[in-house]
């Protein structure tokens, strides 16, 4: 894969995101192949994020769900960087004028406590290092016409990255079933989506150890007061401009947003 390919691909998802349109799959008109080419599309992007003054505050993960995984044939999940700019409290409003196709999932958000740096993440340090659990929104929102998205588009794309809503009702790991914790989302009043922890890959906790361990393989560990969102918990839904979310996930709370 040449790096100009890489570049003009990283130029192209940039300027769509910063004129907020839509382009087609960037694995076709530039000859993007494979997860690492694609990661390191996204990387260029980051860099450039970092460079204009963002600052890097987490993680999110995506595809955790094994129906989804199957329909793109991965066999794992893939990551995508939270900057400061995306975060936001319950009960905001978010700028729907930085969003293009937008798409909510509700999910359990954990903070970091420890720095994961370790050569080898073992379970043990993994749960060592998670300070809390949050219920948490992800706005998520590609560029990429119609979401006809593959892998790559998506790891390309940020995982698909577009805002995120952190409760505040944080909660030690050992006081909630993170597996049978039920969810319930409403758009305007209506329930739209339901699930529980068990959605991700069987336990949000092995979304989240997944990528401790490929982060720290690639270079990259957790820090101490990272956030990352585990990944979602139901089907996620189409919203717009207006469109008032709310979600409830047992044994964490509420987490709640309107898009302006």
């Amino acid at each position: 894969m040449t790096d100009g390919r890489i570049q003009n691909a990283a130029a192209a998802l940039r300027e769509a995101r910063q004129t907020r349109t839509t382009i087609p799959r960037i694995s076709e008109i530039y000859g993007i192949e494979g997860v690492d080419a694609a990661y390191a599309v996204a990387e260029v992007n980051t860099r450039d994020a970092v460079a204009r003054g963002r600052h890097i505050v987490g993680k999110k993960i995506g595809l955790t769900s094994k129906a989804v995984q199957q329909q793109l044939g991965v066999d794992q999940p893939d990551f995508g960087v939270l900057f400061d700019d995306m975060e936001y409290l319950t009960g905001d409003g978010l700028p729907g004028n930085r969003l293009i196709q937008p798409k909510a999932e509700a999910e359990i958000a954990f903070v970091f406590g420890r720095d994961l740096d370790d050569e080898v993440v073992t379970w043990g340090r993994f749960l060592q290092g998670i300070e809390y659990a949050l219920p948490a929104i992800e706005v998520v929102d590609s560029v990429i016409t119609d979401w006809r998205i593959t892998l790559v588009d998506t790891i390309a794309d940020n995982a698909s990255c577009g805002l995120y809503v952190l409760g505040d009702t944080p909660r030690r790991i050992t006081e909630v079933d993170l597996v049978g914790s039920q969810m319930e989302c409403r758009l305007n009043g209506s329930v739209v989506s339901t699930g529980s922890g068990a959605a991700c890959l069987g336990n949000p906790l092995y979304a989240a150890w997944w990528l401790a361990k490929t982060l720290a393989a690639r270079g990259q560990p957790l820090r101490s007061g990272d956030v990352v969102l585990s990944g979602a918990l139901g089907p996620m839904v189409a919203v717009s401009g207006g469109a008032q979310i709310d979600v409830e996930i047992g044994g964490l709370g509420a987490v709640s947003c309107r898009i302006g």
